[in-house]
């Protein structure tokens, strides 16, 4: 199409369909500057050379409605003759325009079952819905709504669905909370705000993050649905690792494909900056703690990068945040009903999401499967157990772990032996602000000490803490030898006639330097 062409187009078109009511003629209007813009940019909008002519049809169950829905279309060239219309034209692009779906819910403007908050860039909708193969259940949810695989993103009463074919109401009160309600008034789900009377004024706004919000008349945003999150994290969304003020950003797993309601697994961080998944109360995958690495994960494309995780520090409260490089493709972290820690990319040329990575990679990968002094090697081909240096195997599966070759006796000259590229074990005790001789000095000094590990985080400028010394007393658990280079030193106490040559035992070692190179998790 030329630039001649395309003009006339947008130029006559919106006030053609002004009667068809005027969101579709705004829509159209908006959907014209963006083109004009490419235009202006790319001199043309493609290689045609033949005369060519936007046709549009109106699709409606009724026209006298300004509430109803409007389908903008291009015609195919048949079509068009059929019609009589005039010039060629070709199926390129599909507008869809729903006029009784605005970004945001008031007090006076309840929804109902086939109402919609559609997000000011058309990304995100909002409104009634049932999971395939569940029609007797409805809930009230977040999807995209640019992408034609529905996926949803939130739901507010997992554990309240509607029941049966009884309609339900999602109203925002004159006293700005978010309820629904069932066909008997009855209130299934509520944001509980608790907020004054000097809230009043608000606006329910669905924002293109596909983050709900209320929001007062002077911008401030009172509740927001990023900080009560269901399986999804979404980009720019934070999940909190510290708990200072009790808030609960946990992500908790569907328990079916078809049914949003919680699951045994959750997902969420300790005062450690330690990510974990659990069953029920039981661990099921960890993520080491803080070691130094600000921007611990980077997922790359042959483009460049696309999603990075770091930690920010938020007035002492210590979050994780995802975010995307500009003209990323759309993406999003869940914890599947399966347990498995997902980092999902939509691919528009399959019209289907691509996993970038998934947690636990292998049984050898939940926690501690491995047993106590056993590890997880992932520089084999398969990830493997193994036994600590020094250490044999119990059992022939693992499941008992490993036990020493030969008992340490206190003072009588054991050493600490380094373990290259190591995911720390769990349950340490965490020492702030110590140097490295200071840190192997506090295990050193304690005979039931079996280990240590240090970090420099001094250049993160997220934690008050320069450095962070971690020491285990007895066993060891869920450690890992990582695959990709980007673990840490782990110094493993055993006696000085059980040290292997080929590694060698260090009394004193060098300390272990800050990393700069984003890392998987």
């Amino acid at each position: 199409m030329h630039r001649g062409d395309l003009a006339v187009l947008c130029t006559h078109l919106p006030f053609l369909l002004i009667k068809a009511g005027l969101c579709v003629a705004n829509r159209i209007y908006k959907a014209c500057a963006n083109v004009r813009s490419h235009i202006r940019n790319t001199n043309t909008l493609s290689s045609t050379s033949a005369p060519t002519l936007y046709i549009c049809s109106l699709q409606a169950n009724s026209l006298k409605h300004l509430h109803s829905s409007y389908y903008i279309s291009l015609l195919s060239s048949s079509q068009a003759y059929a019609q009589g219309l005039m010039g060629p034209v070709f199926v390129l692009l599909l507008l869809i325009c729903v006029c009784n779906s605005e970004d945001r819910l008031t007090p006076a403007k309840p929804h109902s079952v086939g109402d919609r908050l559609i997000s000011n860039g058309g990304i995100f909708a909002l409104g009634f819905f049932s999971p395939k193969n569940s029609s007797a259940n409805s809930y009230v949810g977040i999807w995209y709504h640019n992408i034609p695989e529905r996926t949803y993103v939130w739901v507010a009463n997992r554990d309240s669905p509607i029941t049966g074919s009884s309609p339900g109401k999602f109203v925002l009160t004159t006293s700005s909370d978010l309820v629904l309600l069932d066909s008997k008034g009855s209130t299934l789900w509520t944001t509980m705000n608790n907020i004054t009377t000097e809230a009043t004024g608000a606006a329910a706004i669905l924002l293109d993050s596909g983050n709900l919000v209320i929001r007062l008349p002077n911008g401030t945003d009172i509740w927001q649905s990023f900080h009560h999150p269901t399986d999804t994290i979404l980009p720019n969304m934070s999940l909190q690792l510290s708990n200072n003020n009790n808030l609960s950003t946990h992500l908790v797993a569907w328990r079916a494909p078809d049914d949003p309601s919680t699951s045994d697994y959750s997902l969420g961080g300790d005062s450690s900056f330690q990510i974990l998944v659990w069953n029920r109360t039981m661990p099921y995958w960890r993520r080491a703690a803080l070691d130094g690495v600000l921007v611990f994960a980077m997922y790359q494309s042959k483009s460049g990068p696309i999603m990075s995780q770091t930690i920010v520090n938020r007035g002492g409260e210590f979050y994780l945040t995802y975010t995307v490089s500009d003209g990323s493709a759309s993406m999003r972290m869940i914890l599947h009903y399966t347990g498995m820690v997902k980092l999902l990319a939509w691919n528009s040329n399959s019209l289907s999401w691509d996993v970038f990575f998934e947690r636990p990679g292998s049984s050898c990968d939940r926690y501690a499967s491995c047993g106590p002094f056993g590890y997880c090697d992932a520089t084999e081909a398969v990830a493997t157990c193994k036994c600590l240096d020094g250490f044999e195997s119990v059992g022939l599966d693992f499941s008992l772990g490993c036990q020493r070759k030969k008992e340490i006796r206190c003072g009588q000259g054991d050493s600490f032996i380094t373990l290259l590229n190591m995911k720390t074990p769990d349950k340490f005790l965490y020492i702030r602000n110590r140097s490295f001789d200071q840190c192997a000095e506090e295990c050193s000094r304690n005979c039931s000490c079996t280990a240590y590990a240090y970090a420099n985080l001094s250049n993160l400028g997220v934690t008050v803490d320069q450095s962070r010394c971690l020491v285990w007393m007895g066993e060891l658990v869920d450690t890992e030898k990582r695959g990709d280079g980007l673990g840490e030193n782990l110094y493993l106490r055993i006696p000085s006639s059980s040290v292997n040559k080929k590694t060698g035992a260090l009394k004193i070692a060098l300390p272990v330097m800050a990393r700069t190179k984003p890392r998987h998790p």
